[in-house]
């Protein structure tokens, strides 16, 4: 993501280059869970928000990374748009046919 080694990571969140390294590896590895702040200063430093960091999945992280990038002004439109399809799932395969080089099938 972005890449930035372990060490020019940790370098970067302020942890200098050797404890950074370590500390980044324990987090990658999920043996040290990241707290609130080193959370919040890790988005900043990936330029992500810290909710992409936490998702569960490829999925769910790039949902809301794009939704991160939709102008403030449009994102309850989206919102609305996610719950139109939630409700109308056969929505997912018209578009499908009617966009079949734009919306893929998973």
């Amino acid at each position: 993501m972005r890449g930035l080694s372990q060490r020019a990571l940790g370098d970067r969140m302020g942890l200098g280059k050797e404890k950074g390294s370590s500390r980044i590896n324990r987090y990658e590895h999920q043996v040290t869970a990241v707290g609130f702040d080193s959370l919040d200063t890790l988005a900043k430093v990936l330029e992500v928000p810290p909710a992409y960091l936490l998702a569960d999945n490829q999925e769910m992280a790039q949902t809301i990374l794009l939704f991160s990038n939709i102008a403030p002004e449009k994102q309850a439109s989206a919102v609305q748009l996610l719950q139109l399809l939630q409700q109308h799932p056969d929505l997912i395969e018209k578009l499908h046919a009617l966009a079949p080089g734009l919306v893929t099938k998973p």
